[in-house]
This record gives structure tokens, sequence and C-alpha cells, in this order.
């Protein structure tokens, strides 16, 4: 008994979810969908009413014309007006139903996918941190489209729920035996579509989970192109998307051939139904029950339901597939915006750019502290370097300077203005050197070489063969290493930023250049705070002030000079970091 109960409440939670999603769909757009339906249903009434013009006909101008052997000129014309007349009521009524169903659908797409865009630009930093990118992409794209893929048959359904009423009570009016003969098909349609629906419903659910995290998989795996390949990867790779393709491909041909079946049987219970027909239609013709022209009729009505009764089949096992992709849309668009953190930053005292009050940081709960009790504060106009060997700290301090990442404890402090930073790995954009450093802002040519020249960029893109025109290709593919860091490091002084943040950003310059740089960056941004994260010498010893992180704390703070006569773990890290460059440069050389 309890559980038939539970059977019973899942159809209905299942019912009520797949009315939910229909009704969400139509509600965005309304005036849309009130049009597609109201061209259902004139074509709905036209489909009947051609029905009655054969019947109409049959008797009165074909029937006649054999019996007598002639028909008036007017009872042709009227005839022909009939059928003419119909059929264009029922074409301006497609017209209408596809042409606002199809709007409708499209429209409804552009609403989801801004919808989750809206959701995913809002969300802070540290959210997507816990989320695949192929798996939010698939959010926005293949599973809006999934979803939406039921609505423009639905105006169509629901026009043939009104041609079932209608033709329902047109046979019984017109003969009752044959009347029952096919009213009998519906209710045998609609049961093979309620259990189909409830047997398909699990594997789209399943298949459309799979298909975000092979989507997921595949934008890592293309993320990662440079190091599968150096790795040799390559097979590795292939097996790993391979096999989940198999899994999204296995779970998608179990509904297939689920759907074979329905959609098999969806041919046979009308062709059933029809042979049925003929046979008992025949019986009452010989009898006189009815006219040739009441038994073609009938025919002819259901004949034309039989494709209309598919369509509810069609939208039925849609609606599985949907359900599953609007769900996943849901997941996104319910859940609550995180709080911001640059939200929790305060404002610095007059002086400082930046100050660390107490500032104790973890990712998450479960982990042990990134960084414990860092106090700390930077005047404006300084460029203060952060030393420390990996897992220090350096790049969460520069994070939580920026406002992309909250401290779980103590205060962050900051002068008002703009806050920019430029990451070691440069990302460019596959547009041209202008639009890579205007990012959306609206600054002039003058603007963008004035940061250039603070770069040290305006040269070589001066050499370039269209000058800030040039497309760098994706990912700037068409530049190299220190080129890049160097256009991103324009992208962000352009903005003339009150914070600057460069993590590792000089790694790939050689010394004079790099030296040249941040000189540029002294004078040019004089009333500004630079952090730089920093792992080579001649870098750090460019900087007014160093902070030495050891595992989340700070270990030791002054100048270059001052800690390495004062800290020797200072001084061995700085030892290690020569010898490890020279290393390199010797092997390079060799």
């Amino acid at each position: 008994m309890d559980a038939l109960v539970e059977t019973q409440a899942m159809r209905f939670a299942r019912l009520r979810t797949n009315w939910l999603l229909i009704r969400s769909m139509f509600m965005l757009h309304p005036r849309l969908f009130v049009l597609a339906f109201a061209g259902a249903a004139v074509f709905a009434v036209g489909t009947v009413a051609s029905s009655f013009a054969i019947k109409w006909v049959i008797d009165e101008v074909i029937l006649p014309r054999f019996d007598e052997g002639d028909v008036g000129t007017s009872t042709v014309v009227a005839g022909l007006a009939l059928i003419i007349g119909i059929g264009l009521v029922r074409a301006v009524g497609v017209v209408i139903r596809r042409s606002a169903a199809s709007a409708g659908m499209w429209r409804v797409a552009e609403t989801y996918t801004n919808q989750v865009l809206e959701r995913l630009v809002r969300q802070p930093v540290s959210w997507h941190r816990r989320r695949a990118d192929g798996d939010l992409v698939a959010r926005a794209g293949v599973d809006t489209e999934t979803t939406v893929s039921v609505i423009a048959p639905i105006p169509f359904a629901a026009s043939t729920v009104l041609m079932i009423v209608i033709s329902t009570i047109w046979m019984f009016v017109t003969d009752i035996p044959l009347g029952v003969v096919a009213i009998v098909v519906f209710p045998l349609v609609i049961i093979a579509n309620v259990v189909y629906e409830r047997s398909v419903s699990v594997h789209y659910s399943t298949a459309q989970r799979q298909l975000g995290e092979f989507s997921a998989a595949v934008h890592e795996s293309f993320e990662g192109v440079q190091l599968i390949k150096s790795y040799g990867a390559e097979a590795r790779e292939t097996r790993r998307l391979a096999d989940l393709a198999d899994e999204v491909r296995a779970t998608r041909v179990g509904a297939i051939r689920m759907r074979t079946w329905f959609e098999a049987l969806q041919d046979i219970i009308p062709a059933v139904t029809n042979i049925v027909l003929v046979v008992i239609g025949a019986v009452r013709v010989q009898s006189g029950d009815v006219t040739v022209g009441e038994f073609t009729s009938v025919i002819f009505l259901f004949t034309l339901l039989v494709l209309p009764l598919r369509l509810i089949g069609y939208a039925l096992s849609e609606l599985p597939r949907s359900m599953a992709a609007w769900l996943r849309i849901q997941e996104v668009t319910n859940e609550d915006i995180e709080p911001d953190p640059a939200g929790s930053v305060q404002r610095a005292p007059d002086g400082f750019g930046v100050v660390f009050d107490g500032v104790t940081f973890a990712h998450t709960p479960e982990s042990g502290p990134a960084l414990r009790g860092v106090d700390l504060a930077i005047p404006i106009g300084t460029v203060t370097a952060f030393v420390g060997p990996t897992g220090s700290g350096k790049s969460t301090l520069a994070e939580l300077a920026l406002g992309l990442v909250g401290p779980t404890s103590g205060t962050v402090r900051l002068a008002p203005g703009t806050r920019a930073i430029v990451f070691q790995e440069a990302f460019l954009l596959a547009g041209t050197v202008r639009d890579n450093i205007r990012l959306g802002q609206d600054v002039d040519d003058d603007e963008i070489w004035a940061a250039l020249h603070m770069a040290v960029a305006d040269e070589f893109v001066r050499s370039l063969p269209n000058g800030l025109d040039t497309v760098v290709g994706e990912r700037g593919v068409s530049l190299s290493g220190g080129q890049r860091q160097r256009v991103a490091l324009a992208r962000a002084l352009v903005r003339r930023p009150s914070l600057l943040i460069l993590d590792d950003t000089t790694s790939a310059l050689d010394p004079a250049t790099e030296a040249t740089a941040l000189d540029r960056l002294r004078s040019g941004l004089s009333d500004a705070t630079v952090l730089v994260i920093a792992s080579r010498p001649s870098t750090i010893a460019l900087a007014d002030d160093v902070v030495f992180m050891e595992a989340g704390r700070m270990g030791a703070h002054g100048t270059h000079h001052e800690l390495l006569a004062a800290s020797p773990r200072y001084r061995e890290l700085v030892e290690a970091f020569e010898t490890d460059r020279s290393a390199v440069e010797s092997g390079r050389t060799s």
C-alpha cells in the first residue's frame, strides 16, 4: 500500500514538474504563444471543417454526377469554394502557428541563455572555481537548446486535443459505431505516451548529466592541449574522452531504442484502426446507415488526425529530455548569488594603498588556513614584492587585495579607485591588439599608445603588420610569451589603476626590459600601489619593499637588502631562485 502511495506521489510530482516547465516557458513570452495557440485553433477547426466539405462534395457533387449524369454549375462552384476557402483558412492557421511558435521558442532560448549568463557573471570567482567551465558552458548552450525543443510542437499538439474533441462529436453525429471505433485509438495513444514518458525520463536525465560531464572534459582537454602533447598523453586523453562519450552514447541509445518502439506503436495503432474503420464502414454503407460521403469524411478525418496524434507523441517524447535540461538550468539560475568578496573591502586610511588587518583565509572550511593573521600596511606610490616558496600564500594575498576572494577573518582595506591584475599566463582574446587592450573600455588610441609605452610594448606593436589592428589569434598565438605579457600589462595600465598587481608578470622579459618597465610604472603610476609576486632576484631588487611569506604567515618585511642581511631563510630562497634561473639559462645556451 505504501509503495502504491509512493508511486502515485511520484507520478503527481512528475506531472507537476512537467506543467511547471511548460508554464514557465510560455509565461516568458505569453503574447507569442497565445498567437500560436490561436493559429493552432484555427487550423484545428479548419481540419474538421475540411472533413465536412469532403462529405458535402461527395454527396452533392460527385455521386449525383455519377447517378444523374449532371450537376448544377452553382453546386460545383460552391463545392470548389468550400474546399478552397477551408484550405486557405487552414493555411493561415498553419502560418500563424508556426511563425509565432518558432519565434516564441527562440525568444525563450534567448531568455534562458541570458539568465544563465547573467548568473554566471554575477557569481564571484570562488563560486566558479568549484565548478567545471565546460559544464557551465553546456548549461548556457546545449541545455538551453534542449529545453526549448519541446515548445514548438506544443501549440500543434494542443490543437490536436481540440481536433479530437470536435472530431469525436462530429463522428458520433455521423455514425455512432464508426465514432466508437475511431475514438478507441485516442486512449490507447495516450496510455502509450504516458508509459513511454515515465520509462524514458530516467535515461534522458542521466544522458544530460553525462553530456555536461563530457563537455567539461572536452573543454579541459582543449585548454591543456599543449600539456597533453608535451607529455605524449594523446592516447590516454583520447581513451578518457572516448570512455565518457561511450557513456553518453550508451544512455542515449537506450533512450532511442525505447523511442523507436514507441514510434512504431504510434504507427501501428492508427493503421489497425483505419483497417477496422474501412471494414465496418463498408458494412454500414451497404446497409444504408451512412452515405458514401459520411463514411469518406470519417476516414478522411481520422487520417488527418494520425499526424497530429504522432505529434503529441513527439512532444511527450521530447518532454523528458527537455525536463532534464531545464532542471540543470534551474540549478544555476535558482542558486543564490554568493556575496561579492569585493563588498567586504573597506576604505584604507589616508596615505595607504592596501592594509591587511589580522587577515586569515581558508579556501574551504575543511582545509587548513592558507593565510594566518597577516598584518601589513602598504603606502600609496610604492612597489611591494611578495616573495616566498610555493604555497606560502603570495597569490592568495594578491587575490584578497583585488577583491576576488574575501578573508575568513580580519579586514582588507584598500584606497579608492580601479584595481587591475596581470597574470603570469597572459590571456589574450582572438581579436586585434586594440581590442585586447580596450576590452570594453572607452579609450582612444593615444591612451592605448601611452599604456603600451609604459609596458615597453609600443615598439614591437608598431612593427606588427597592422599595428594596433593586427589580429593576434586565439590566446595571442601569433605573439611571443614576452609580447603577450606586455600587451596584458598595457591592458591593465590603460585603466589607470590605483592598485596594480603583477603576478610574476615580467617572468618572460629579459632583465633590461623588466627594469625599464618597472621604472616607467613608477613614473607613470606615481600615485598607485603596485604589488609584485616575484621569483626573479632582479625583480625583487627593484621593489621598494619586500614581504617574505612562509607557510601562510608573514615571515619578514623590509627592503631586499635588509632581508638578505637579517633573514637566513629569505637569503636561501633568493639564492635558490638565482641558482635555478642560472641553470635554466645555461641549459638554453648549451
